[in-house]
């Protein structure tokens, strides 16, 4: 089953709702974040290649390729898989990004039957692409398919949130934290989006 979608400010105002119920500390970051953003982008191809481009790279300087990237005509499927390394590396893609590139182009994936695949479907059939790790596959599902029940453990952001809000001695890793966020399903999305605008908090209180 595909489970719950998040389309809207409702369904993350239930979740909240509901986290907040289930654990006193969710209530707290949701006063000092207010209203969670909806981060909600369009499916498919341009989403992933957004995601390889961004690994390891400040947001300006994804933000600097993906406009060489568009500005070369690399801003479509068709047009990356009949690309060459060379050609994707002059548009500011390193060598193993438009190796990964080229992986996702030729993957064959059909982005519509995912939006009706179980989440770890989902996830099972990004990861099968070379340069789509679990954590970007978590991405995708929570922020382009709405996924309600989707979590990415992994992220230093929300490892360090949770470690803030719970009060933790040592920020949790990626296997502490999935069975933490284990009591946040069916809303568990929902709990991502809160850590991730609770992070931001702390890190202002820090002044960093």
């Amino acid at each position: 089953m595909v489970g719950r979608i998040i389309r809207g400010a409702e369904d993350l105002a239930e979740g909240a709702a509901w986290l907040a119920a289930r654990d006193a500390r969710f209530g707290q970051a949701l006063a000092a974040v207010g209203d969670l953003p909806l981060r909600l982008k369009p499916d498919g191809f341009s989403a992933l290649m957004d995601a390889i481009i961004s690994q390891q790279v400040s947001v300006a300087s994804a933000n600097a390729i993906r406009a060489r990237m568009a500005a070369a005509g690399f801003d479509q499927q068709a047009a990356v898989a009949l690309a060459s390394e060379e050609a994707l590396r002059a548009a500011g893609l390193s060598r193993q990004k438009a190796g990964y590139a080229l992986a996702l182009a030729h993957s064959g994936i059909d982005f519509e039957a995912l939006r009706d695949m179980p989440t770890e479907a989902v996830i099972e059939t990004l990861v099968a692409v070379k340069g789509i790790g679990r954590w970007t596959a978590e991405i995708y599902a929570m922020f382009a398919l709405g996924r309600a029940d989707v979590f990415a453990p992994n992220d230093l952001a929300l490892q360090e949130a949770a470690r803030h809000l719970f009060e933790l001695e040592q920020r949790p890793n990626e296997k502490m934290l999935r069975a933490m966020s284990e009591d946040w399903s069916p809303w568990r999305a929902v709990a991502a989006r809160c850590l991730f605008a609770y992070y931001h908090v702390v890190k202002s209180r820090e002044g960093i």
